[in-house]
C-alpha cells in the first residue's frame, strides 16, 4: 500500500518537530528484525526516556532540515531508524548498546550529541559512561565525605573522654574520701 503524500508530508512535519527539541539522536540499521524484537527494542528505549522511529532516508533528510542532526541525516542509504531523547544521551546509547550486543542484526550509522555528530566508535563510548545520575550520585558523596569526617572526629573527642571516665570508674580509680571544700 502506497503512502499518499499528504502522509509523508505529516511524517515529515511531526518527525520535524521532535528533531527540533532533541540533543542527541543515533541512527542505526537493522536486517532481519522481527516484529518481539523491535517491540522489545521500543520497550526498553521508552523505560530510558527515548523515542524511536523507523525512517524513510528521503523523509528524514527533509525532516532535519534546519535542526541540530541535520549532518548525520544526510545522505542516508539501506534500512534507517533513529532513536532519540532530549534527556541523558548515556542512558540511550546504554539501552541501544544493549540490545545491540543481544541481537547482530541491529547496528550503528552515526548519532550526534548536543549538535556534533559521533561515529560508531564514540556511541559505544558514550555507552561506558556512567549515567548523570551516577556522576551526581558520586559528586555528592565527594561534598559530603568531608563533613561527615569533621562530625565524627568532633563525635569522638566526647566519646573518649566519655571512655576515660568510664574506665576511671571501674577501676576505683576515683575512690578516695573527697574533703569537702572550704573546710
Amino acid at each position: 500500500m502506497a503512502v499518499t503524500r499528504a502522509r509523508k508530508v505529516e511524517q515529515v512535519e511531526k518527525l520535524g518537530k521532535d528533531l527540533q527539541t532533541v540533543s542527541t539522536v543515533i541512527v542505526t540499521t537493522y536486517t532481519k528484525l522481527t516484529v518481539p524484537q523491535d517491540y522489545e527494542l521500543r520497550k526498553l528505549l521508552r523505560s530510558s526516556g527515548a523515542k524511536y522511529a523507523v525512517v524513510k532516508n528521503t523523509l528524514a533528510e527533509l525532516a532535519a532540515k534546519g535542526t541540530k542532526v541535520e549532518e548525520a541525516l544526510k545522505g542516508l542509504s539501506g534500512v534507517t531508524s533513529i532513536a532519540y531523547t532530549s534527556g541523558d544521551p548515556v542512558a540511550l546509547a546504554k539501552a541501544l548498546s544493549k540490545y545491540a550486543k543481544d541481537n547482530p542484526e541491529f547496528t550503528f550509522k552515526t548519532g550526534v550529541v548536543e549538535g556534533r555528530v559521533i561515529s560508531i566508535n564514540e556511541i559505544e563510548a558514550l555507552a561506558t559512561m556512567p549515567s548523570k545520575e551516577e556522576i551526581y550520585s558520586k559528586l555528592l558523596f565527594l561534598m559530603n565525605a568531608p563533613a561527615q569526617r569533621l562530625v565524627t572526629v568532633m563525635n569522638a573527642i566526647g566519646r573518649d573522654l566519655a571512655v576515660v571516665i568510664n574506665q576511671g570508674v571501674e577501676k576505683q580509680k576515683f575512690g578516695g574520701e573527697a574533703t569537702p571544700a572550704g573546710v
